[in-house]
């Protein structure tokens, strides 16, 4: 693995930026991660401030360690953190390597159902197809097959269901997407 020392960029979209995140954003994360709603999907068990802190390391470190991670979502005329999207490198125990970049995206209950992650995940797809980065041919989701809302926004994106497996005792579905070259 290279070491790669990146800032992230800043993306826009129609009504969201997607930015780096700063320290200033742990109090939102934690919250969304500790909500009910939001970790349905993620095991069911609410996460705490030591998970979530770990959680914003994670996604600092990514860009860090390997020129690409997960960017904070807001609103373009207001910086309150919605949500989170982007891309990983998850060495996961017990699901082999996807050999490609995972794309990732949650958002707090009161961001969910106004379009907002598939908008974010277009524009963070949108800055990995420009990429000149081989690493970005293909992305994998690893969505819970009962999370209903994200299958709905990888199929809006483009992915695919291309396999199935378990993940801490649960089932998941890999959800493949291949790089697209605007013409």
């Amino acid at each position: 693995m290279l070491l790669r020392m990146s800032v992230p960029p800043i993306l826009a979209s129609d009504r969201l930026a997607l930015r780096p995140h700063r320290l200033d954003d742990f109090e939102r994360l934690a919250l969304m991660w500790s909500h009910p709603v939001v970790v349905t999907h993620f095991g069911g068990k609410p996460f705490t401030r030591e998970d979530s802190w770990n959680r914003l390391l994670r996604y600092v470190g990514h860009w860090q360690l390997l020129g690409f991670g997960i960017w904070a979502v807001t609103l373009r005329d207001d910086d309150l953190h919605l949500g989170d999207v982007g891309f990983l490198h998850g060495e996961r125990d017990g699901v082999d390597a996807f050999g490609c970049p995972e794309a990732a995206w949650s958002f707090h209950p009161e961001a969910q159902g106004q379009g907002y992650a598939s908008e974010a995940v277009a524009c963070a797809l949108a800055w990995a197809d420009a990429a000149a980065d081989p690493r970005f041919d293909r992305t994998v989701a690893m969505i819970n097959p009962g999370n209903a809302a994200s299958i709905a926004v990888a199929r809006r994106c483009g992915f695919a269901i291309h396999a199935e497996a378990i993940y801490r005792a649960e089932p998941v579905g890999l959800w493949g997407r291949d790089r697209t070259i605007a013409a």
